[in-house]
């Protein structure tokens, strides 16, 4: 199968980053024991999102806390989605590549305890599985610049992405279809995100301790945080204990439509789901087992700022070692940077750190302060379907007015106007 592509493609792996109750009528304001939310912080934020999930992103979670137990916590969706699920803030959620931190904080925890060191090369650990893998350490893995392609727009690949194939891929598997970049680029040359980065890091952790990835996620991670709704999906299932967003795509012309900029599609290929109202399909139970250490994680807003806050505040690594994290690198083409499993986004209202998660039907932004004292997540039920200009720009918008309210400042005045898709 081809699947030609223009020089801009790294706009559609970024798209492709996969590195994915009740409805609610007002603000569901959850109140910690600390205190209570502000009610006029939570209309303005819900309006916000009603706007976005009317312009396009079909339904967003919001979660802001300050970290003076004040938070808010909300969820909007579009009309006809509520047919599917009535959208809770509480809801789990594919957090896909939100998932790299974890894998990163993992490896950082090992390296205080001398059990690897971000120097070693990958050959050492993964003989003969990675692409001149003799010259790729474990930090060029952790922050993209291993000079590796991205296994996602291979043709072996996109019927599993897509859906149209249902296939268990192991991370052995996913590593032998990655090739070195075309033009080559020469490891710690520059940065170029890749799954396949964090593919490798996962076997990486397991060699290193002998145990699975899940294991050492709840040993380590979701265990001693109380993440009770977090988990490293090796299925398409959910917990069936606890209720889940629903997730959409745009139908095969529309994606067509979407992606014509950066990506010739194949004829015939697109999302695998039950037909929904204009022009969407229901993703959500594509499998996304395949994602692992890069993007597997199912988690909900509250969960993951605890994570993030906990992670930020020092909680999980040592100073040496979260300074490592978060010391960074320029993104080509993006005014964000990127630490070890860490991006650093700047807002109009300041600097938080986190990291971005698409899947089909599941997109996501998570970010904490510098001191880890607050904590903000966004959660959008469509991952490509908020790549159409009008739909960005009301994502965005409220994406940039959970930040500013998460750092105690004011809510930027975007003028927005609802309108149904």
């Amino acid at each position: 199968m081809s699947f030609p592509m223009t020089p801009s493609r790294r706009t559609v792996r970024t798209a492709l980053a996969l590195t994915l109750a009740t409805s609610l009528s007002g603000v569901l304001v959850a109140c910690s024991e600390a205190g209570a939310s502000t009610p006029a912080r939570g209309e303005r934020l819900a309006e916000l999102a009603q706007t976005a999930a009317d312009t396009g992103s079909l339904g967003v979670l919001v979660r802001v806390d300050q970290g003076d137990g004040q938070t808010v916590e909300l969820a909007r969706q579009t009309e006809w989605t509520k047919d599917d699920h009535g959208l809770a803030a509480t809801d789990q959620f594919r957090v896909g590549s939100n998932t790299k931190t974890v894998t990163a904080t993992l490896i950082l925890q090992l390296a205080a305890e001398h059990k690897l060191d971000l120097d070693d090369s990958v050959e050492d650990w993964l003989p003969g599985l990675v692409p001149g893998g003799q010259d790729i350490t474990i930090e060029m893995l952790l922050n993209h610049t291993s000079g590796l392609d991205d296994y996602l727009l291979t043709p072996d690949f996109l019927l599993s992405l897509t859906g149209q194939e249902q296939r268990g891929w192991q991370p052995e598997e996913l590593l032998a279809i990655t090739q070195p970049l075309d033009p080559p680029t020469a490891p710690g040359e520059s940065h170029y995100y890749s799954n396949a980065n964090y593919t490798a890091l996962g076997l990486i952790v397991e060699r290193a301790t002998g145990q699975s990835l899940a294991e050492l996620i709840e040993e380590r991670i979701t265990g001693p945080l109380d993440m009770n709704d977090s988990f490293l999906a090796t299925s398409a299932d959910w917990d069936p204990e606890k209720p889940h967003a629903s997730g959409y795509e745009p139908d095969a012309e529309r994606l067509r439509d979407i992606l014509a900029p950066d990506v010739e599609l194949p004829e015939g290929i697109g999302f695998v789901g039950p037909e929904r109202p204009h022009e969407n399909v229901n993703t959500t139970d594509i499998d996304p087992s395949w994602a692992w250490a890069a993007g597997g994680m199912v988690s909900t807003a509250e969960d993951w700022t605890r994570f993030l806050t906990a992670l930020m505040s020092g909680e999980l690594l040592p100073e040496a070692q979260l300074e490592q994290m978060r010391t960074t690198i320029p993104i080509p083409g993006d005014d964000g940077e990127y630490g070890l499993g860490l991006m650093r986004k700047t807002s109009s209202c300041g600097t938080v750190w986190g990291h971005t998660g698409g899947l089909p039907g599941y997109s996501s932004e998570i970010y904490a302060d510098d001191t880890g004292q607050g904590g903000v997540a966004v959660l959008t039920i469509t991952n490509f379907g908020i790549q159409e200009a009008e739909a960005a720009a009301a994502n965005s918008a409220l994406i940039d007015a959970a930040i500013c309210d998460m750092l105690g400042e004011p809510i930027p005045d975007t003028g927005d106007t609802a309108s149904s898709p």
